[in-house]
């Protein structure tokens, strides 16, 4: 039994009353959801439900995007759920953070193709994109591994990636970095602008990846794009947040999935040298932690039949936060 997902929580599921209810106040297309409550955490190999629950029951697009992968652990915790979370859920899409793949440290050609194979459909990036340098002959040839596309001109890789998901929907994933408490590469906002205005009309889900450290430029962010894409996920503070939301325009939100890999240490690496770390202020070694390994993912639905928003994208029906547990 994993200690981060103990069997006692319970969950609250909206009734037949409540289900009706709720759906005499929802209009086609309407974002505003109807509300249950979490308490505690869910039984191991279970969910963690978002509070975000909808009684449409019109064809929707799934897509699993997985919170930062750290090291071996995160990565066994992949191999070990992945199959069957997509099997169960019905995922149409599946997009991974990797860039804390490798021992925590970027990630690397064998490790990228080890993922996609796990089906991944696209990786993204972040800071640590460039940790391992054979990477960088890598990314040019591997389109579905990304890096920030605000990185300077002449770099190598993309930050765009445009595919067809399994139900045929077309989708186009973004990944973008800020600029606050990181290096100051090129404005996030305005290179939103540029790439997506090179999307083709066709493409009908847009995913965006926010790799940045601050709350509020991901917050910003998010009601930057809302009504132009289908989703923005922050990452890399490896700290999952609960204000997973569905933003007026139909924008999925959330400021930090979390991550996928020990949660026994400190955001992924092992404690005791953290610890060190900040008492003496000296120059530390750090590993990758053990114990406490979960899978921080967040869940997007979609409606089809719901009208388009503003960019003439697909908008999000629900957000929903998983956390699940390895054995």
């Amino acid at each position: 039994m994993c200690t981060a997902c103990p069997a006692g929580g319970s969950l609250r599921i909206l009734g037949e009353e409540d289900t009706r209810a709720g759906q005499e106040s929802l209009t086609v297309g309407s974002w505003r959801p109807t509300i249950s409550e979490v308490h505690g955490l869910a039984p191991h190999g279970q969910a963690v439900r978002s509070i975000f629950v909808f009684w449409d029951t019109n064809y929707f697009m799934r897509v699993l995007f997985v919170g930062d992968i750290v090291g071996s652990p995160g990565r066994q915790i992949v191999y070990d759920r992945l199959a069957d979370i997509v099997t169960q859920r019905q995922i149409d899409l599946v997009i991974a953070n990797g860039e804390n793949s490798a021992s925590g440290f970027g990630i690397t050609p064998r490790i990228a193709e080890e993922l996609l194979k796990l089906g991944i459909d696209v990786l993204t990036g972040g800071n640590h994109s460039w940790d391992r340098k054979e990477i960088l002959e890598y990314m040019p040839h591997e389109p579905r591994l990304l890096r920030p596309a605000n990185f300077p001109e002449g770099n190598p890789g993309s930050g765009l990636y445009v595919g067809t998901a399994k139900n045929g929907v077309k989708y186009a994933v973004l990944n973008l970095q800020g600029r606050v408490f990181l290096t100051p590469i090129d404005d996030p906002f305005r290179k939103a602008d540029s790439e997506l205005a090179k999307l083709p009309e066709d493409v009908a889900f847009v995913f965006v990846d926010m790799h940045a450290e601050t709350t509020s430029e991901k917050i910003a962010m998010g009601w930057y794009l809302d009504g132009r894409v289908s989703a923005v996920v922050g990452t890399h503070t490896h700290v999952a947040t609960a204000d997973e939301r569905v933003l007026p325009q139909g924008t999925a939100y959330i400021t930090d999935v979390g991550m996928s890999g020990p949660h026994g240490g400190v955001i992924g690496m092992d404690r005791n040298g953290i610890i060190t770390k900040f008492l003496n202020g000296l120059p530390a070694r750090f590993e990758v932690a053990s114990g406490d390994v979960q899978m921080n993912c967040v869940l997007i639905e979609t409606d089809d039949e719901a009208p388009r928003n503003a960019a003439g994208r697909l908008r999000a029906r629900s957000i929903e936060r998983l956390r699940f547990c390895i054995d």
